[in-house]
């Protein structure tokens, strides 16, 4: 009868352990190493950058060019260019190109070979903005105060707004709101004005100025309609020009023509209007 041979042990040896100098020696190699491919990378960066191979090349303008010409644009951007078609920022060539006259936003993207492809909006001017010391300053249609050469507006009929800073795109709106209303008795707002107590004054291109008081876009729009649709009557009575309405009035508003005030006319004109 044979016997199983006993089962000898089996033990796992751990690795010697590496030398200190061996050890060492792995680090400085692998630091040495990564040195070395960083100075490559760096080299290959500063290469590309000044290779001509990679310059910008060419600048296409898309978009709004009706204020300036492309070779306009080119010109004053080009210099505010950095880099090459790689290493070029696009968010400060964006800046480059909105700096330029006339130019509300720019978009800017790369197109391969060497060349920038540049999509612009141009300002569209419907205001002139004639707050304190606003030279050269004009209102587009977002309601955003921009600087520009007045000499470039063809429209020399722009409505002027005057108010205090960050107040333009709410004076835009108010104008659109109150421009087709007293569009009714044939005359438009020259000058829309806003005092830092919040309180508002219309001067009308006949030389009539209309007190408007303090209110919300509503309240302002509801009381130049109310105005609007019981003075045409007095104008035909008295066939006296409008020279300056008074609207802050809570039942009614004063009314001034030419050679006649005619407040109590014009209180008994409107509570009429409301019976009816």
């Amino acid at each position: 009868m044979k016997r199983n041979p006993t089962p000898r042990p089996t033990y796992n040896a751990a690795p010697a352990a590496l030398p200190g100098d061996v050890r060492l020696m792995n680090i400085t190699a692998v630091v040495l190493f990564s040195l070395v491919a960083v100075a490559l990378v760096v080299a290959a960066v500063l290469w590309a950058a000044r290779h001509p191979l990679f310059a910008i090349r060419a600048i296409r303008v898309e978009g709004d060019v009706t204020r300036n010409s492309v070779a306009t644009i080119r010109a004053n951007a080009a210099p505010k260019l950095a880099g090459n078609f790689f290493t070029t920022q696009l968010t400060s060539d964006k800046s480059a190109f909105e700096a330029v006259p006339w130019v509300r936003k720019a978009e800017v993207r790369r197109e391969w070979p060497g060349k920038l492809v540049v999509r612009l909006e141009e300002h569209r001017a419907v205001a002139l903005w004639g707050f304190e010391d606003a030279d050269d300053k004009l209102v587009n249609s977002h309601g955003e105060v921009f600087e520009a050469n007045l000499g470039d507006v063809e429209d020399d009929k722009l409505p002027t707004l005057s108010g205090p800073p960050g107040t333009s795109a709410l004076m835009l709106q108010l104008l659109q709101s109150l421009q087709p209303l007293f569009a009714k008795l044939d005359t438009h707002i020259d000058t829309l004005r806003l005092t830092g107590r919040g309180s508002w004054h219309a001067e009308l291109d006949n030389g009539a100025e209309v007190a408007l008081g303090r209110g919300t876009h509503d309240e302002l729009v509801a009381s130049t309609q109310r105005f609007v649709g019981t003075v045409l009557p007095l104008l035909a009575q008295y066939q006296r020009p409008l020279e300056y309405a008074d609207l802050r009035h809570h039942d009614g508003y004063a009314l001034k023509l030419r050679g006649v005030t005619t407040g109590a006319v014009v209180a008994a004109a409107i509570a009429k209007e409301k019976k009816n």
